[in-house]
């Protein structure tokens, strides 16, 4: 049966744990912040030699290694840099010379887009298939869907990217093999130009999606309670509906936490592949330019993102349990 409501005192119980989970991921989110200062600094390359080019003098390129703040030590530049982030100022652009915070903001909107439309496709394909393959374990369909979703979890994204514009763009002319998003493009041509991107993604987090989601609905129904409300007479689909999904919404929610991650990982390659306008593709040209400050921003957001991500299924998964509450 569902798990009643905690008592007052139980609510007391959960703070703790709550509060242990809140000060573990910001613990994470700084040490990541740490690597990432550190990763992005031994990058190869001189971003002042990137800007000058290869003709400029070592006079100019100190000079302008003076001008960011580059000449400064390490630890300096990282306090500097994270007391700034941590008051809203990510810092001016190296390439683009203006602030890092416009520049995201006129990405991240596509990239919040493009997740959204993936998810909620992922979310409603995942539940579907994940809940019929447990139902149905062992017969033709659980089989014909356990094979399809290894299947595409073997796949990886850059080749189901590929085989799509063949398929889409090349063979069949129906979608554009570039997906170019402008605030004029109206909302048609959004989603033509979105739809090969959100294929892609979504094939592979509805397969990672789907069978943590049928291990976790059929755990619940190996249970007692289910065997019992059957010999009851008690309706299976208002078993699976009103008694197993509310007892399995923890493992579920975890499942979706972790195989929506799997968006960051793979909006980098879908949005270079696509030439999407998107966050991912934006840290790649800065990886690429030696644009520290905008690599930094790009990563951290990534980075806060799936800790975000993780840290709702971990209080989710303690409320959802009566016994991480007992």
């Amino acid at each position: 049966m569902a798990a009643a409501p905690p008592t007052r005192s139980a609510a007391a119980r959960l703070l703790p744990m709550i509060a242990g989970r809140i000060a573990s991921s910001l613990l994470t989110l700084f040490l990541v912040s740490v690597v990432i200062f550190v990763a992005s600094s031994l990058l190869p390359g001189d971003a002042a030699q990137e800007l000058l080019g290869q003709s400029a003098t070592p006079a100019q390129i100190a000079a302008l290694r003076h001008e960011m703040g580059l000449d400064q030590p390490g630890p300096i530049r990282f306090v500097h840099w994270l007391g700034a982030l941590l008051h809203g100022d990510p810092g001016v652009s190296f390439v683009a010379n203006m602030p890092v915070s416009d520049i995201i903001a006129n990405r991240l909107p596509n990239s919040l887009l493009l997740a959204a439309i993936t998810a909620l496709i992922s979310i409603v394909l995942a539940l579907t298939i994940g809940i019929a393959s447990a139902i149905n374990r062992g017969g033709r369909i659980d089989s014909a869907l356990n094979i399809a979703t290894l299947s595409l979890v073997a796949i990886p994204e850059f080749l189901i990217a590929t085989l799509a514009v063949l398929a889409f763009s090349v063979k069949l002319l129906w979608l554009p093999s570039i997906s170019l998003v402008t605030p004029e493009t109206g909302w048609a041509e959004t989603l033509r130009a979105l739809a090969l991107p959100v294929l892609s993604l979504t094939c592979v987090v509805v397969a990672q999606m789907a069978r943590m989601t049928r291990a976790a609905v059929a755990d619940q129904l190996d249970r007692p309670y289910v065997e019992m409300a059957r010999l009851k007479g008690v309706p299976f689909r208002r078993i699976v509906l009103f008694h197993v999904m509310p007892n399995a919404i923890g493992p579920v929610i975890n499942a979706m936490a972790l195989s929506l991650s799997y968006l960051m990982g793979g909006a980098l390659v879908v949005e270079t592949i696509f030439n999407y306008p998107g966050l991912a593709s934006l840290m790649v040209n800065a990886v690429t330019s030696r644009d520290m400050p905008l690599l930094q921003s790009c990563a951290m957001i990534f980075c806060a993102t799936y800790l975000a991500l993780m840290l709702v299924a971990d209080i989710v998964a303690i409320l959802a349990n009566p016994r991480l509450r007992a």
